[in-house]
């Protein structure tokens, strides 16, 4: 079976397939000092749940933005499930070119979801992630990765208002009943909702417009549902698209070999 860890700015996914399906999803806040054995403890106790074993880990795969958490999540694999992962970068086979300036540079959640998103629904397409950051990546007919939009996070913008504004509270999302707040959570939630909405549909369309094509738009990211209800711009909501692309890069590059007795971080 394949584990699969997606390593995010706020929260690291834990996954595993078992060649047909996703047996399981867990997630645990991130943190870069987290050890190998704490995630090691944690994640065996819910293995426990679905009837999994370490033993049954015979490939890992990880996706990360966060560079300093990848030293105890490649020890975690090593120590725990006795295998060296699979680190998705730029270089390995992706089955589609990066044409962008400096491929290196690029996250492997942008890849991983260009790649997943043009298997599943063929390109070209745009789609967006609501992560920390809220990304918009551009694929063409073929597959290639032509690059995107970076915003800040919908939780960034929230913080940076009740930050900056001494008397704004810290709000929670979701999407308001009407345009016109009434009074200041209100006017703060529709100002964030609806502000999210123009950004997708201003951006969608000069991307649209600048590719000169019709492209299908694909949400993921937890909130992809919440917006998708308010545009149509978004035409599908797909939650397991960076998980998917990293089972997808598995399979198309060979296991690393574990070398035993050798400083290999």
């Amino acid at each position: 079976m394949l584990l699969a860890v997606d390593a995010g700015n706020t929260n690291v996914v834990f996954a595993v397939h078992d060649g047909i399906e996703w047996r399981g999803r867990w997630r645990i806040a991130t943190r870069a000092d987290r050890t190998s054995d704490e995630y090691a403890v944690w994640l065996l106790t819910l293995f426990q749940h679905t009837g999994l074993k370490a033993t049954d880990i015979t490939r890992c795969a990880i996706g990360t933005v966060v560079p300093a958490a990848l030293y105890n999540l490649r020890r975690l694999s090593r120590e725990w499930f006795d295998c060296e992962p699979l680190i998705a970068r730029a270089p390995l086979d992706w089955g589609f070119q990066i044409k962008v300036d400096q491929p290196e540079e690029v996250g492997a959640d942008r890849l991983l979801n260009s790649l997943a998103a043009h298997t599943k629904y063929r390109g070209p397409l745009v789609v967006i992630d609501f992560g920390t950051a809220t990304t918009f990546d551009v694929v063409d007919g073929d597959g290639a990765y032509l690059g995107g939009v970076i915003a800040p996070g919908i939780n960034l913008s929230i913080e940076a208002l009740h930050r900056a504004a001494a008397r704004l509270p810290r709000i929670g999302i979701g999407r308001p009943q009407a345009v016109i707040g009434r009074s200041t959570v209100p006017a703060m939630q529709s100002g964030i909702y609806w502000g999210y909405i123009g950004m997708i549909e201003g951006i969608v369309a000069r991307i649209r417009a600048e590719y000169d094509a019709p492209m299908k738009v694909v949400a993921t990211g937890g909130l992809a549902p919440l917006f998708a209800e308010g545009t149509n711009v978004i035409e599908l909501s797909d939650p397991d698209i960076t998980l998917e692309g990293l089972r997808l890069l598995a399979e198309r590059n060979r296991a690393p070999i574990l070398s035993r007795g050798v400083n290999r971080d």
